[in-house]
């Protein structure tokens, strides 16, 4: 078992007034040569968007994009003529495929909107361009891992183009919670939402993470009450 951390101290950042993004890898204008993905994720994206900021129609493709809404709306629109609202609770995926044109902005011209965008590379390129998105209980996750992105159909799960899963979890502190692999070589990226954990013997605060490979488990201990990200990746 091998363990990289990423701690949230030594995240890039940028300041952009209506954006404030804290970046896990190299992005935009952050570039860190140690810190380019880790296997297949290519992007993890903390960001901060102030009432009524957004990002205008841009381009992707062949990329699957996942963003989790943590507090605040964002309101979406895309080139396929789909629209919609996502909210904390929510979980919406994109399947850029061929390419798409889309646009992200705050639901609220006041209240802020913080979220977590994740890019990760397809498993097939030149789909078919695609949205979903769903709400999940989260009471669901309540000391126990809630699977919302999988190809797998026994997960009940957003679809991803990729041999890749998320999976979020609340635990009280003190409790115990271990996570197995889907699929046989892939690695975790393991990013503390909130509270405090320790992994391997490590130690992990709010937003800290670890990249966690070559092992098909591991066990995450709550040094006090915590909320988890787990993003299982192929790592070639």
């Amino acid at each position: 078992m091998t363990t990289k951390l990423y701690r949230a101290a030594d995240r890039g950042t940028a300041d952009y007034g209506w954006l404030k993004p804290n970046y896990y890898f190299s992005f935009a204008q952050y570039w860190d040569p140690q810190k380019v993905h880790f296997g297949l994720l290519r992007v993890l994206n903390d960001d901060f968007v102030a009432g009524g900021g957004g990002f205008p129609t841009h381009p992707h493709d062949n990329m699957e994009i996942v963003t989790i809404p943590l507090t605040g709306a964002l309101q979406h629109k895309d080139s396929t003529g789909g629209q919609g609202i996502i909210k904390a609770g929510d979980v919406q995926i994109m399947s850029a495929g061929t390419g798409v044109q889309h646009s992200e902005f705050n639901d609220s011209k006041t209240d802020p909107v913080t979220l977590f965008q994740v890019w990760v590379f397809p498993k097939v390129k030149n789909i078919k361009p695609r949205y979903d998105q769903r709400n999940f209980d989260t009471a669901d996750r309540k000391n126990q891992w809630q699977i919302v992105v999988s190809p797998l159909e026994t997960d009940n799960a957003l679809w991803i183009n990729q041999d890749a899963r998320f999976a979020l979890a609340s635990l009280d502190a003190g409790k115990e919670l271990r996570y197995t692999t889907a699929f046989k070589g892939n690695g975790i990226f393991l990013v503390v939402v909130n509270g405090s954990v320790e992994v391997n013997g490590q130690v992990l605060n709010k937003r800290d993470a670890a990249g966690i490979a070559e092992t098909d488990s591991f066990t995450v201990t709550a040094t006090e009450s915590a909320e988890l990200l787990a993003i299982e990746v192929p790592m070639h």
